[in-house]
């Protein structure tokens, strides 16, 4: 990836997240011009704009900005280890994982307690998923079939989201009603707190990654190849699938399962730029911060009063997305 290349790609970017951003602060029940809106984030003007902005809008741009990000950034990182573009958290089973552990913790009365509790569990319930996934693409051969894997993980959401329905059977109506906040996606429980801990996390797992870019690189081009040329392929694999496995956790532990972000975004950004993880890995993380500002924002808006559950919007984008992938020649590919 030459530098010059990207010199031009995340400024764009920037100022496309920084537009949409402005949007979200605008649009809503109440309506801000750009001036009132400057004027509010600056503690300047009419109260209540100050409060609508300070408490409500500004954290949930920033929380749906973060977990895309997030969300992309594991996208991009599963499919460059398993090269295949069909490969992302929510079709592999670790949404529903996360999921399945944030349950675990509302139910158990856990995540009343204490502020780690919920995204703890979340992280615990994906590596259970993504242990299931694996050994059961591992179990059909010795070598890990991608087409395998892809079933694996629709399997195993599933079964998770059985096993989710299974408990609240026996949970009382608050628990219930938190579930299914889980299972739709929404930015609605947005605060500062949780802002805070997504930043915590998001950013040095972006750092990780960034790191390992060039390993990525080299993993696409084969194993045995990355290790003659200085990957130590094992500890890259475990990092990357761990590092992505956390961002996807903590992501569904503060937003529910939101689906198909991690395939849009960075099969979109590898058919306009290509595949170099080094210059992917920040665009896609831009670019999914872009993508579900955008998609909360009209998730809160386009039905008036009532708000559509985030996961409905991206997935009226991600399964047309999704079902062209499959029907493509090339689709076992990554770069």
């Amino acid at each position: 990836m030459r530098l010059s290349s990207l010199v031009w790609r995340i400024p764009l970017l920037a100022a496309l997240l920084a537009l949409t951003l402005l949007l979200a602060l605008r649009l809503g029940a109440v309506q801000l011009t750009s001036v009132q809106v400057i004027q509010a984030v600056l503690g300047e003007g009419d109260p209540t704009y100050i409060n609508i902005l300070h408490e409500l809008r500004l954290p949930r741009a920033f929380q749906a900005a973060l977990v895309g990000a997030a969300l992309a950034l594991s996208g991009t990182t599963y499919q460059a280890l398993l090269r295949n573009p069909l490969a992302e958290p929510y079709v592999l089973g670790v949404s529903s994982g996360a999921a399945f552990g944030a349950v675990v913790s509302v139910v158990g009365g856990l995540s009343m307690r204490y502020i780690w509790a919920l995204p703890t569990a979340a992280f615990a319930g994906a590596l259970i998923a993504m242990f299931l996934v694996f050994r059961i693409a591992y179990s059909v051969g010795q070598r890990l079939d991608t087409r395998v894997l892809l079933l694996a993980g629709v399997v195993v959401g599933s079964f998770l989201v059985a096993c989710i329905w299974l408990l609240l059977t026996f949970a009382d109506d608050q628990s219930v009603r938190t579930a299914i906040y889980w299972m739709m996606g929404s930015h609605s429980g947005a605060s500062w707190r949780s802002v805070s801990v997504l930043a915590a996390t998001v950013l040095p797992g972006f750092l990780v990654l960034l790191w390992l870019a060039r390993s990525l690189n080299l993993l696409a081009i084969g194993e045995s190849t990355a290790a003659y040329l200085g990957a130590e392929v094992e500890r890259v694999k475990w990092v990357a699938f761990a590092t992505a496995t956390l961002l996807t956790a903590v992501s569904v532990a503060m937003s529910g399962t939101i689906g198909f972000v991690g395939l849009v975004v960075p099969h979109a950004l590898r058919l306009l730029w290509g595949g170099d993880n080094q210059g992917l890995l920040p665009t896609a993380a831009l670019a999914g911060a872009v993508f579900l500002v955008a998609a909360d924002t009209a998730a809160r808006t386009v039905a008036g009063a009532n708000e559509l559950p985030i996961g409905v919007v991206t997935a009226l984008v991600g399964v047309p997305c999704f079902v062209w992938l499959l029907r493509r020649p090339s689709s076992q590919r990554v770069l």
